[in-house]
């Protein structure tokens, strides 16, 4: 297949629209549903992310984009009691691909809802089952056994997107896009990182463990796929925290430190325990969570809205308690995709548990940078490769 027709481009009014192959045939085929223009473009920067985490650190490694950044991105270790709890998979068996998908998906269960899921592997029986359960657009990977896809062709009504790439393809050396009539031309990204990439540590705390590395991979390589400005907290082989498309850089270390916190604030036994009401959706917990440990759980512990989510009011979760927690919050690995121009920004990662940092140098105020590092225990590296994603 040389061509394929979009039934329109970013939005409906934007006609006619379609993807096609310059020279020989396009590497993907749909074979179920119909892709749209933000879904391929979702689904080959995610699959270029999985494939190359999988290069990376030998393991499967899955996906979840939205608007052409990850919610979350992961390989496939296995599963703690706590986090199948954390991501709804407690009865489930999981094969290690299944594993990546619950990672990279519980990273950001609100972010992730309609994502669009990328597989470094054929997708198994256990992967789909999960893909069944939750709320998305599409998943693309280089197979599917039958059994996998005779349960996706099941979600949406027989509608869902699902795409099988050829994992032997591999795009030309330069890149051409289109801008108001004008073309850019330039050398596709593909720089190689892998966890000998962290070899320049530059604090006084030079130790990096193994997990610190896998851990700084995972989030160099989320970060080369993301929109820029764009800061990376990941922990235990997965993102747990991205900012993407910030204008300023303590802006993404913000957010995503923001996004990190929820994600361990998942962890305390109060939200483990959540009475949720019988027949309550999956979103629907994800967003009573959501509100239970961030500022707004009035929204959802109110005598007059508990009922809607709850079997009986759930305790008071008070902030002194989720201070508390997360000051227990050790381990963190961050990346960035370009310089820190301000120690700021350490102190931020500092609050979030970040020990380990990953950033190309380069900026004036390295060595204030290098100094606060040092200040906070924390071990930082200069990779020396810039990963902005346009």
């Amino acid at each position: 297949m040389k061509e394929y027709t979009l039934k329109y481009g970013c939005n409906p009014h934007q006609k006619p629209a379609r993807i096609f192959a310059s020279d020989g045939e396009l590497p993907i085929q749909v074979v179920n549903g119909q892709a749209g223009y933000i879904n391929l473009l979702d689904a080959l920067n995610a699959y270029q992310l999985v494939r190359e985490l999988k290069e990376a650190l030998h393991l499967p490694a899955a996906a979840s984009f939205k608007h052409v950044s990850p919610a979350g991105a992961a390989v496939g270790l296995p599963l703690s009691e706590t986090l199948r709890k954390m991501y709804f998979v407690e009865e489930e068996e999981l094969s290690p691909l299944a594993c990546a998908y619950a990672r990279a998906r519980g990273a950001d269960r609100m972010c992730s809802f309609g994502d669009f899921i990328a597989l470094s592997d054929e997708c198994d029986e256990s992967t789909a089952r999960l893909i069944a359960a939750e709320v998305s657009d599409g998943v693309i990977a280089p197979g599917y056994t039958k059994e996998a896809l005779e349960i996706l062709k099941t979600k949406r009504k027989g509608a869902y997107t699902v795409i099988q790439i050829d994992e032997s393809y591999r795009p030309p050396e330069m890149e051409i896009r289109t801008v108001y009539g004008i073309t850019f031309e330039q050398r596709r990204n593909d720089c190689v990182i892998t966890p000998e990439l962290l070899s320049n540590v530059v604090t006084k705390n030079n130790t990096l463990p193994e997990e610190a590395k896998r851990d700084l991979t995972v989030a160099l390589i989320a970060l080369k796929y993301t929109q820029s400005n764009s800061v990376c907290y990941a922990m235990d082989g997965q993102t747990i925290g991205v900012g993407a498309g910030q204008q300023s850089r303590i802006h993404c270390t913000r957010l995503a430190g923001g996004k990190a916190d929820l994600w361990r604030l998942r962890h305390h036994e109060k939200v483990l325990s959540l009475p949720f009401r019988e027949g309550l959706s999956r979103p629907e917990r994800d967003n009573a969570i959501e509100a239970y440990v961030s500022g707004e759980s009035w929204r959802v512990t109110s005598p007059e809205t508990w009922p809607l989510y709850f079997a009986k009011q759930p305790p008071e979760f008070s902030d002194e308690e989720k201070k508390a927690f997360l000051a227990a919050f050790e381990g963190v690995s961050l990346g960035s995709d370009a310089f820190f121009p301000f120690a700021d920004n350490i102190e931020r990662a500092r609050e979030s548990g970040v020990l380990y940092i990953a950033q190309p140098g380069g900026s004036v105020r390295d060595q204030e940078v290098i100094a606060k590092c040092d200040e906070l225990g924390i071990a930082m590296c200069f990779t020396g490769l810039r990963l902005f994603h346009h």
